[in-house]
């Protein structure tokens, strides 16, 4: 289908599938055969300032938004969510600092995200506080001029790499979520260390470890927004990014979708070949409607996101839970169209299949956004009785 993107839109698509292609397709079984981060991959992005897609251009970025970051994770997610993950989660921790952050922390921090020179990783998960926010552990105690930050976050995208930390923690128990507070906590701050760097079955190339955190003092001029608002900070951040994980699956998708279709055309059985079978080709009809649907509901929502639109919660939640149960689907199902072919590691469908399922996992699992829908539709409900 034609989305009538615009001349700069269809030239971030371009610019980011060309590196896709022709950086990251070449070296993506390596990084995730060694877990490693991509860091040549994250410069050639930088240098072509996709860093700064959904950064204003007073702070030194493009003045893009929603719809043109999904664009550009769309193309890199075709060719290796691990890779897309790792730029995807810029935006994630930039978010707060670009919805509530003081004009001197955007003039400070956004310039440095949107060149790339320094990377960001937001710090929300702990052992007890994943789906339940409010059950967040860290702890920020305000004494004189600072906060003095003790606790561990885990599972955090870009752990280790990353310059710049939006971090939540609470500043007063006793409130329950109205106690948390947000800050940015630069690398290098003492106290501040990292932990085990995990092994997972998926995205390997993205790098995932914990944040540890012992009498880390922080100044009070690095609070975002004022004290209480955390929770309200974390919300807001992931209305903003849940349409880029819809995006990434919309991109998973089209690459395993790919995969199968020309793997289908060259397989030959029974002196034809498969795609010529009707069951075969059955599976890749259902493949390409669904992939259409997600990109087309992902595109819409990010339109809505960018028109300023104040409560965009449950589209954004929608946006997400479908396309990434798509991502998931037609893997699952390429990887059929594939058999034995697909489950070896000398095709990229097994890696593809490995990266979806997280997608339905991170950034609020999928059984939590269909709370959060279906929350907004009470809501709705009550509200036009």
């Amino acid at each position: 289908m034609d989305y009538f993107l615009n001349e700069d839109q269809q030239m971030i698509r371009d610019t980011a599938r060309q590196i896709a292609e022709k950086r990251i397709v070449p070296v993506r079984a390596e990084l995730d055969e060694k877990e490693q981060f991509p860091t040549e991959i994250i410069k050639v992005l930088a240098q072509a300032d996709m860093f700064g897609l959904f950064i204003p251009e007073e702070y030194g970025g493009l003045g893009k938004g929603a719809l043109e970051l999904c664009i550009a994770v769309e193309e890199l997610s075709r060719a290796c969510l691990g890779v897309s993950t790792s730029y995807a989660a810029n935006a994630l921790g930039t978010y707060p600092i670009l919805l509530f952050g003081t004009e001197e922390q955007k003039k400070k921090y956004l310039p440095d995200i949107a060149s790339g020179r320094k990377l960001v990783a937001f710090g929300l998960t702990e052992a007890n506080a994943g789906s339940d926010a409010a059950g967040i552990q860290t702890t920020a105690i305000k004494s004189g001029t600072e906060y003095v930050l003790n606790g561990t976050k885990q599972w955090i995208t870009n752990g280790g790499e990353a310059d710049i930390y939006t971090v939540i923690a609470m500043t007063d128990k006793s409130r329950g979520a109205r106690g948390a507070s947000a800050l940015i906590v630069e690398k290098g701050t003492p106290g501040f260390t990292f932990g085990k760097k995990e092994k997972k079955m998926g995205i390997r190339a993205s790098a995932t470890c914990e944040l540890v955190f012992d009498e880390c003092r922080i100044p009070k001029d690095n609070v975002l927004g004022r004290d209480g608002m955390g929770f309200i900070v974390a919300m807001k951040t992931l209305d903003q990014s849940r349409t880029g994980v819809g995006a990434q699956g919309v991109g998973v998708a089209q690459g395993a979708f790919e995969e199968a279709t020309n793997f289908a055309r060259g397989r030959i059985q029974f002196e034809k070949p498969i795609i010529s079978f009707q069951a075969i080709q059955h599976m890749l009809a259902d493949m390409a409607i669904q992939i259409e649907a997600a990109r087309a509901l992902v595109y819409s929502v990010a339109r809505f996101v960018d028109s300023g639109a104040k409560d965009i919660t449950k589209a954004s939640a929608i946006a997400k839970t479908f396309a990434t149960d798509v991502a998931m689907k037609v893997a699952t199902d390429a990887l059929q169209v594939m058999g034995g072919s697909g489950y070896m590691r000398d095709y990229p469908l097994e890696k593809m299949m490995r990266d979806a399922k997280i997608l339905q996992i991170y950034e609020g699992t999928n059984q939590i956004q269909r709370n959060v829908i279906c929350q907004g539709l009470i809501k709705e409900f009550s509200r036009n009785k």
